[in-house]
């Protein structure tokens, strides 16, 4: 048995604190990543999110889905066609190959729990046709652009 004593400032004590991505890539700003529990055993993982204030994380899909707990702060998520507000112990799903990211408010950061397959596919990143696609919808691009209550 193995235990990491509980989180201060959520940082769990023996869990590495790691870079959001290491895909250059991917656009994204100030966030990080710890990934608390990973077994094969398991055939899934659970990763701690950190999003600074005004950060952002990639917006991008995969054939995975994803199941979403905010733990800290306030922020927006674009899951598919939609932008919504989130906030403290919210619960978010994020389908298969469904665009999605999440944004932190300016003055606070934006914390999560994510729980995704052990195995997974890589992430796909929008074409041009697909941010035109999206940029259709005035309230999308608002979001895309920094601006979700716009």
């Amino acid at each position: 048995m193995l235990v990491h004593r509980k989180a201060r400032s959520y940082r769990w004590e023996g869990v590495q604190e790691l870079p959001y991505k290491e895909d250059n890539r991917a656009l994204f700003s100030s966030i990080t990543r710890q990934v608390l529990f990973s077994d094969p055993a398991l055939h899934g993982e659970l990763r701690y999110f950190e999003v600074a204030p005004g950060g952002f994380s990639t917006l991008e899909r995969h054939e995975h889905m994803h199941a979403v707990l905010v733990l800290r702060g306030r922020g927006h998520c674009l899951v598919g066609g939609e932008v919504r507000r989130i906030e403290l112990r919210d619960l978010i799903t994020v389908p298969p190959m469904t665009w999605h990211q999440f944004r932190a408010t300016a003055n606070e950061p934006l914390g999560f729990l994510c729980m995704v397959n052990a195995a997974r596919d890589k992430p796909q990143l929008p074409s041009e046709q697909d941010l035109a696609r999206m940029r259709s919808d005035a309230r999308i691009a608002a979001f895309l652009h920094g601006e979700p209550d716009a």
